[in-house]
């Protein structure tokens, strides 16, 4: 049980976690009073909830909620059991908020019945009175219920029944408690004043589990967590771990083993969340109600967006609420953090703080929960909150010359377009040729996607987001375009756009981009190295990428195939990028089809359901890439 937990943690950091069961929680203990509450939903439903109140609160000194709503258990369970952490961070912990948790319906402590990212229905506009003022409405519906009307009703009852409270309320989440915070966001009570979602999931069809249709193979053995019911509330694990305790250290070549995906069946014939991927294998009805992202409006409170640009799990998730959320609530306070982190690391300090094999700087966890997240919820649930923080509407890392940057606009509104064009010789040219590239993709050789085979059994993928290249770009099945030498630093900052021109000898294919800083020869490594077998000099770092399955090129409903050697289209978004590509290094664009076991084998060959195709469906193809393919990138000046 303890190996399986461990993975968990890694796949979302969240306090408080089962692995602290048995901590010493002084500061928890000697300043917080723990009670747990079954707080009943409009339908009846009762969900298990934790309440840590300060011990000072009384009737002069009262205190704010911070909520978070998680899916992974808001253990220690018990009156007499505390955690070693309450709160984002220790900072807002030493602050004093009264911290509440709660299990979400049909996990854990709490009945019900789980569903995964639960379809919004509650999504209702606020009433106009009479002389123009605005009130919220609260869903009244019982046969409506969704994490917002969830959310909306477990802070009617905290107001109600917690004594000492000030009345107002922010809620957070990373990762999966992240889609329950902008969930709660939706048609909001009037009481929550400050929300962040950080690292949120907002569509399973491109965050996590797909990427633009592609399935995330590597997520394997993440379907018992998602894809089993609690039979009633429990505070032990009831999913078993039996798909990830395989004989193999070598995750690549026990992927590559357990051939077709429907041979995943023999494991998970009775998850239904398994079950459910297989039987939608399109962006249908199924998944489109899923999406967070259609009911992101008239969101009246503060918001607070945070990501990592190493993300491997929830990159489009922060960046599209983000942008969202600006775009359909216009003059609400709306923010957006990004650092140089991996899935929530920005939630604990490491001290120096790296990614695979590159180093950011020191303490920039601690230099976030002190100086923007700890401003941010202090400002709008115990200070004015008049939005007048000192924050910028962006404060975002520059991975390329380790700093922080402000913005009052992203992207910026002084970036400025540049194409760089995959011309037939290697180079990224300013100008279209006519020729192309071509390379045989066979399925049954895929590319990896890392060359650490210690990290293809984990739970989730982490370190390949950074991960030195070179290993894919000496295969003859991957195309590599470069500039010269930089002779200025070019500092990309904003989104990207592949639109590639190919072709194919097969009936289907998937496109994958990766944008890549090449480091100069003589490029020293830094004195906290974590591979000593790694050398920085012609470091090729992966800082931005992305995967197209070329059947959902014109449509994610309604997939086509190929028609062998037609020139195409195939036109796709990489996630926003603020990195400086410094002088003396080069601006690398590789391309690829296979990414395994990241992403699932293509056949090549178009079947409806690639979940359900045949060994036989598997074929090799010549792909080519036309000279007039193109990545546009925004630059800033």
């Amino acid at each position: 049980m303890k190996h399986w937990l461990y993975a968990l943690l890694a796949f979302v950091i969240t306090v408080p976690a089962q692995a602290q069961l048995t901590s010493t929680a002084n500061f928890v203990r000697d300043n917080y009073q723990k009670t747990e509450y079954k707080i009943p939903m409009r339908d009846g439903t009762k969900l298990h909830t934790t309440v840590y109140v300060p011990k000072d609160a009384s009737v002069t000194v009262k205190y704010p909620f911070m909520i978070q709503r998680t899916c992974y258990s808001v253990a220690p369970y018990g009156p007499d059991t505390y955690p070693a952490q309450v709160g984002p961070s220790g900072t807002l912990m030493r602050d004093k908020f009264i911290f509440v948790y709660q299990d979400v319906r049909g996990r854990w402590a709490s009945e019900g019945t789980w569903t995964n990212m639960t379809p919004t229905v509650t999504d209702q506009q606020p009433v106009v009175a009479a002389k123009g003022k605005k009130k919220v409405t609260k869903p009244t519906s019982i046969t409506l219920v969704d994490e917002s009307s969830d959310t909306y009703d477990t802070i009617e009852w905290l107001l109600k029944n917690i004594p000492n409270n000030n009345g107002r309320v922010g809620q957070w989440g990373i990762s999966y408690p992240g889609f329950y915070t902008i969930a709660g966001a939706v048609a909001a009570h009037p009481a929550l004043k400050a929300s962040s979602p950080q690292a949120p999931i907002s569509d399973f069809f491109f965050d996590d589990f797909h990427h633009n249709g592609a399935f995330i193979q590597a997520y394997l053995f993440t379907y018992p967590v998602f894809g089993v019911q609690h039979p009633q509330p429990t505070t032990q694990a009831w999913y078993n771990n039996d798909f990830i305790n395989t004989k193999s250290k070598d995750g690549f070549q026990w992927q590559l083993d357990l051939g077709p995906l429907k041979n995943v069946d023999k494991y998970y014939k009775d998850n239904f969340y398994w079950q459910e991927t297989v039987n939608h294998p399109n962006y249908d009805e199924f998944w489109q109600k899923r999406s967070i992202i259609p009911h992101l409006k008239n969101i009246r409170h503060a918001m607070m967006t945070v990501g990592g640009w190493f993300d491997a799990e929830d990159l489009p998730g922060p960046l599209n609420i983000y942008k969202t959320v600006e775009k359909n609530n216009p003059g609400i306070y709306n923010t957006l953090v990004m650092g140089p982190f991996g899935h929530g690391r920005w939630s604990h300090e490491t001290g120096h703080t790296l990614h695979s094999n590159v180093y950011f700087g020191d303490s920039i966890a601690t230099f976030y929960q002190r100086n923007i997240e700890a401003k941010f919820f202090t400002h709008f649930l115990k200070g004015a909150g008049d939005g007048k923080t000192g924050l910028p509407e962006a404060y975002l890392f520059n991975t390329g010359r380790n700093e922080w940057k402000t913005f009052d606009k992203w992207p910026a509104a002084n970036a400025q377009s540049m194409q760089f064009f995959l011309a037939s010789n290697g180079k990224l040219a300013q100008q279209a040729g006519n020729a192309y590239s071509e390379f045989v993709s066979d399925p049954m050789k895929p590319v990896p996607y890392t060359e650490d085979i210690t990290t293809t059994q984990g739970f989730t993928p982490f370190n390949y987001m950074s991960e030195d290249q070179r290993f894919a770009g000496r295969r003859p099945d991957v195309l590599t375009f470069q500039t010269d030498v930089l002779t200025d630093d070019l500092t990309l900052g904003g989104e990207i756009m592949a639109k590639l021109k190919v072709s194919t000898t097969g009936t289907d294919a998937d496109w994958v981009v990766k944008l890549i800083d090449v480091y100069p020869p003589d490029e020293p490594n830094h004195p906290y190295m974590p591979n000593k077998n790694i050398t920085l000099g012609n470091y090729q770092q992966m800082v931005r990428s992305e995967v197209m399955r070329g059947r959902f090129r014109n449509s994610f409903e309604k997939p086509e195939p190929f028609k062998p050697g037609e020139v195409t289209d195939v036109n796709f978004r990489l996630q926003d990028v603020l990195h400086t590509f410094k002088k003396g290094h080069r601006v690398m664009i590789q391309v690829q089809s296979t990414w395994f076991p990241l992403i699932d084998r293509n056949p090549q060959t178009y079947v409806d359901n690639i979940f359900k195709a045949d060994e036989k469906d598997f074929q090799k193809a010549t792909h080519r890439v036309y000279d007039s393919s193109v990545i546009e990138v925004q630059v800033l000046k």
